[in-house]
């Protein structure tokens, strides 16, 4: 406001007094000063005060004393003497006067007759009439405010802007609000006034003279406030007024920005607050505009930035203004630049130049203490120009390039300064515009590439620019612009709109002038490794442009071996792990498995020997899974990640076999006895309890081995690792003391040895191991298995027997492969070990029913016998895993060799794929299938057993009636009906409980195996066994109609059999449809079978009619029918061939016709 610049304002001195009631400070105020301060001084010596403090009491007399010089409180004392209430019903009604004429000027009960101007009057009037007079010509501007609709209007008023009465006219406008504030809100007051000449020096007056209401009217003006202050009249004088109000009260200036801020109005109000802002401790890092602009435009606030960014796009289109709050910030912030620039600088870079000296003596860099401040400005630079669409001028834009091509120090925030320096760049290339600037910029990129190493070295940070360098280079190589562009925005820490177009000068700078495509490789592999690579190292490493070059092929492309860098980065890293190594291994194994182009097959990289994946695991793995010797080279970290890259590798390599065969390619796959050494399910366990600082290594892990390796994932396994590693025995090893007696190997070994005297003291042992952890009964594990076979001996407390299982159980959780073959190679039979046979990992995997040629005596021992059916399921489906991954192998290569050889003779006949599936299919069922059977006759009672009446039928007794068990008794032969000596609780019990539960989870798991095993069939002994052990039997109900069906008479007996006792157990409506169907069979059988066939096959199935029968009551008269019909065939085949009877016989049978004729 121009018109009010001649005005003398208060002062912040003097504004700070009357806040805090200074007497003192007022006292030493000018005249000029405290006359502006008279209103609220004069009455607040003549109210009664609330405070009646004997300290207030003095500081009254002091301003009683300080205001009895001045003339003009004669004047207000007679405005205080008026009566306020009479002038405010009057105002009151001139307001409802106003209402109902809408608004005119006509009449008012105020002012009434004015026979002059309205100065003159007001010079002529008494103080009442003064009053009347200001009072009326504020209410009619405040009604005019309310009734334009945010409209601005300048209100041209002859009290106002007379300079001889202002004064006096100030002093009675803060009466009038002091006195009457319901009536005059000084927010409205205040509002009011932005529409008058002189309004901000009135409202500086109104509100010094009311201290307490500062922020009530800066709010109140902000809210009603324009969005952008600077495209309206009434916006700048709404900015100047607040100015003026914050120039005032400095100390408040900082919350009025942020009510500027939070109400998204006046922007050009925030940046002059912030031009005006002097802190009293400068810092000298970053300047308070910086921050505030920078803080706008790269907040998180997207209101707040598209508010300011309309602010700077807006102000660009008007002229340049001097009075412009946009061209003083702009100004201001080219200063700042201009100020932190090095003094001299030289477009010319001299040659001898030392590293040391940072440039040389001849090329002045950055200072130190500006780098911080310099990086900071690039970045709002960035922001007002990405962001805000600030067109730079030719002055700022030669300030800015001169910034940028500066060479800072080599510290942590150097490296930064570069890095922004080099991202503004690409992100503006219109500002190297004319050749000159073009040089300067390649000087200074081949500054960068020398330099790049020493920066490292000396500002000790592990990401520098070099890498940044690389990568850009590598993606304009492979024309990954919106790379580049995600690279730039990420390095800047702000999203901001970059052409790809735009970047067409710097790629053919890069490509053809810096950085050639064979320059990136060869310079890439000699990049020193990140050393403890892990997440917690930010910005761009190495191993971003390795990776970006393995992508794109560059390595193979140009024969530079890779392999090397990547073991050596895999080898230094730690938790967490960082995000880019995983891709990283992806992208080498699809190097090492899939050429580069397909006219060169060879250009491929070359994959990690076996040699330094043992060197990985040899400290840590020992002999297989999981010894764990001595102090670990190698971080858990590594192992994990070449765990994972062999794995995967693996994989990869046979999902990638048709492609490699087409090519003539077969790379080679990691050994067995490789593996074998690999600790693969410790190294999953430890990752299990890292999840958090593996990222997704771990579920990455899980996936291979549930594809890989099967028999890892056992579901008993997880749940027998909760009880190992759950919360009790962690609790029982806490309670573990430090100094207890710790047994050796050797004291296991002897204890064993002298079974069974040595019992307690072998307890005593096993029980102290159980309190250690799984990883610490590693070194346990070959004793513990070596003499398993000794406790099959007689004698052997059944305690040592589970505790031994518990043990082996809990060592299974870290070393399950090594621990199974240790176990099937020491629970051999005595003669085989005469022989010294030992069996290998491939041996068990080939052939799983090994396990099963143990010593006969572990099938009656339940605890080794668990053991052993553990062992079995493992290697079943390890063997599946085997079979499937050879026939992917040889597959491909078979065929494609089997193609070229019917190129070679044609009118061969080319073998179906599908038929080595089939064969594959046919070797895994007929293996399970033999498990089976074998399992099954384990469950038999063996000729001793019977003896000591071990019967193996017990279980149904209680379910079977007595009527069959006498049926049953005259076919299945004489069975002892006394219960063993334990009752159920016998070693044959136990095992075959064990035996049922892994058949339940094996006919679950293929119901096929189930259809397959009772399609060969078993002893019908045991089928009571069978059906009361195994729940998941019931499904045979589904193919008993196809058994039913098959010509050998064997199969129909024992699908009759086997029905019997399935309609007993599970009495559904499905059994009973099953059940009419094997009558209706019988029925059928009775008319086409001679009577040999008939007797053989009638003698075992007539009796499982009573069990059909006690199960569906429904069935008696097809039962009866059927053994009438019996009885008929059987008698006319007598009447027929009587001859051939045996007299005794024919008695029988006509005794029978007797009894019949006269019945």
């Amino acid at each position: 406001m121009a018109d009010s610049a001649g005005l003398q304002f208060v002062s912040s001195y003097a504004f700070e007094a009357m806040q805090k009631v200074d007497v003192v400070r007022l006292a030493a105020l000018s005249d000029p000063e405290l006359r502006l301060l008279l209103p609220c001084l004069v009455r607040m010596a003549l109210c009664a005060p609330a405070d009646q403090s004997q300290s207030w009491a003095q500081d009254k007399k002091l301003i009683l004393r300080l205001l009895s010089g001045v003339e003009a409180v004669n004047s207000i004392v007679a405005l205080l003497s008026v009566d306020f209430h009479a002038l405010e019903q009057d105002a009151r009604k001139e307001q409802q006067l106003r209402h109902k004429a809408g608004g005119s000027n006509g009449e008012s009960i105020l002012v009434s007759q004015l026979q002059h101007g309205l100065t003159l009057e007001f010079e002529h009037s008494d103080p009442l009439r003064r009053l009347r007079l200001t009072l009326s010509e504020l209410l009619a501007i405040m009604n005019k405010v309310t009734d334009s609709n945010g409209e601005f209007f300048l209100k041209s008023s002859e009290l106002f802007e007379s300079p001889v009465y202002l004064e006096e006219v100030a002093d009675v406008l803060c009466i009038l609000q002091a006195e009457l504030p319901s009536l005059l809100p000084v927010v409205d007051v205040a509002e009011a006034l932005l529409h008058v000449r002189n309004g901000d020096w009135f409202m500086c007056l109104l509100v010094a003279n009311v201290p307490d209401s500062f922020s009530e009217v800066c709010r109140g003006l902000i809210k009603n406030g324009e969005r952008q202050d600077e495209e309206s009249v009434g916006g700048r004088r709404r900015t100047e007024a607040l100015r003026q109000l914050c120039q005032m009260n400095p100390s408040q200036a900082l919350n009025i920005r942020a009510m500027v801020v939070e109400e998204c109005h006046l922007p050009g109000l925030g940046v002059a607050l912030t031009l005006d802002y002097k802190p009293d401790t400068a810092d000298e890092a970053v300047s308070p505009l910086v921050s505030y602009v920078s803080g706008l435009l790269l907040g998180t606030n997207s209101k707040v930035r598209t508010w300011f960014s309309m602010f700077i796009r807006n102000g660009q289109q008007r002229k340049r203004e001097s009075s412009s709050v946009l061209w003083q910030m702009r100004r201001q912030l080219l200063l700042e630049l201009v100020a932190i620039l090095p003094r001299s600088r030289s477009t010319h870079v001299p040659n001898d130049a030392s590293v040391e000296d940072g440039g040389g003596s001849g090329y002045s860099g950055l200072r130190e203490e500006h780098v911080v401040k310099a990086s900071a400005l690039l970045r709002l630079y960035c922001a007002l120009m990405g962001i805000a669409g600030l067109r730079p001028t030719d002055e700022e834009a030669e300030q800015l390039l001169q910034l940028m091509t500066s060479r800072p120090p080599a510290t942590p925030a150097g490296v930064r300064f570069v890095s922004l320096s080099f991202c503004k760049l690409l992100a503006f290339p219109t500002l190297v515009s004319t050749p000159e600037q073009e040089q300067l910029m390649v000087m200074w990129l081949s500054w960068m590439i020398k330099e790049e190493e020493y920066f490292e070295s000396a500002a000790g940070v592990s990401a520098s620019f070099g890498e940044m360098l690389l990568l850009v280079a590598m993606y304009f190589h492979s024309n990954q612009l919106s790379s580049i562009i995600e690279l730039v925005c990420s390095t800047l820490g702000m999203k901001i709109a970059i052409k790809p177009s735009s970047l067409s000068k710097m790629k053919t700078i890069f490509t053809q002038e810096i950085f050639t495509e064979q320059v990136v490789t060869a310079h890439a592999v000699r990049v020193a490794v990140t050393n403890s690579l892990s997440a917690n190292i930010t910005g761009f490493l190495p191993i971003h442009c390795i990776y970006q070059l393995l992508r794109s092929r560059a390595f193979t492309k140009h024969k530079v071996s890779i392999k090397d860098w990547i073991y050596r980065q895999l080898c230094e890293t730690t938790t967490p792990i960082h995000t880019q190594l995983i891709p990283l291994i992806d992208a080498y194994i699809n190097s090492i498995l899939t050429p580069a182009s397909k006219a060169n097959p060879e250009a491929t990289n070359q994959p990690i020997t076996e040699q330094e994946i043992l060197n990985v695991f040899q400290s840590s793995a020992g002999q297989g899974d999981g010894s764990r010797g001595g102090r670990q080279r190698y971080s858990i970290t590594t192992q994990l990640l070449i765990l994972y890259y062999i794995l995967s590798f693996e994989e990869n390599l046979l999902a990638s076999t048709k492609q490699l065969a087409l090519m003539q390619r077969k790379p080679k796959s990691y050994s067995a006895a490789l593996m074998d050494q690999i600790p693969i399910k410790y190294l999953v366990t430890q990752a299990q309890g890292l999840q958090q600082e593996l990222g997704g290594l771990h579920s990455a892990l899980l996936r291979l081995l549930a594809t890989n390796y099967p028999h890892l994932c056992l579901v008993e396994d997880w749940v027998c690792e909760e009880e190992v590693t759950g919360t009790l025995p962690l609790l029982r090893r806490m309670m573990l003391p430090s100094n207890t007696c710790r047994y050796t190997q050797n004291q296991l070994h002897q204890a064993f040895q002298k079974l069974p005297s040595s019992s307690p003291r072998l307890m005593r042992i096993l029980e102290h191991l159980t309190l250690l952890s799984p990883g610490d009964l590693i070194p346990y594990a070959e004793a513990l298995t070596a003499s398993t076979a000794l406790l099959l001996e007689p004698g052997v407390p059944r305690r040592l027997l589970q505790t031994l299982n518990k043990l082996w159980m809990g060592l299974n959780t870290v070393m399950p492969r090594r621990l199974w073959v240790m176990t099937v190679n020491a629970l051999q039979p005595s003669a085989k070990l005469l022989r010294q046979q030992r069996y290998t990992q491939n041996d068990l995997m080939v052939d799983p029913l090994i396990v099963l040629r143990c010593d006969q005596r572990v099938y009656r021992c339940p605890p080794l016998m668990d053991i052993v059916l553990h062992m079995l399921n493992g290697y079943l489906l390890a063997s599946k895993a085997y079979l499937q991954c050879h026939l992917k192998e040889t597959a491909d290569f078979d065929r494609q060799n089997q193609i070229i050889s019917n190129v070679a003779a044609p009118g061969q006949p080319d073998t179906p794929e599908v038929t080595r599936e089939e064969l594959k299919n046919a070797l895994l069922a007929a293996q399970d299938s033999a498990a089976v059977q074998i399992l099954l006759e384990i469950c038999l009672s063996t000729s001793e057993e019977q003896l000591l009446g071990a019967a193996t039928d017990s279980l149904l007794r209680t379910n079977q009636g007595p009527k069959q068990g006498s049926l049953l008794s005259t076919s299945r032969g004489s069975v002892d009906d006394t219960e063993p000596d334990g009752g159920l609780l016998s070693d044959l019990r136990e095992v075959q409980c064990l035996i049922c539960c892994l058949l339940h989870q094996m006919f679950i798991a293929d119901p096929n195996i189930a259809k397959l095993v009772h399609f060969q069939g078993y002893p019908q002994a045991l089928l009571p066994l069978t059906v009361a052990g195994i729940p998941s039997i019931h499904i045979c109900l589904d193919f008993i109609p196809e058994l039913l069906a098959q010509p050998q008479l064997e199969k129909q007996i024992f699908a009759i059999q086997l029905l019997s006792y399935l309609c007993t157990q599970y009495a559904l409506p499905k059994s009973l449809s099953v059940a009419r169907l094997a009558i209706s069979v019988m029925g059928t059988l009775l008319t086409v079978l001679n009577r040999a066939k008939r007797f053989s096959f009638f003698m075992p199935t007539l009796p499982c009619l009573v069990a059909f029968c006690q199960a569906f009551p429904p069935l008696y008269d097809d039962v009866a029918a059927l053994l009438v019909q019996v009885g008929q065939v059987c008698a006319s085949d007598v009447a027929t061939k009587v001859r051939d009877i045996d007299p005794f016989i024919a008695r029988k049978y006509n005794s029978y016709f007797d009894c019949s004729a006269y019945g």
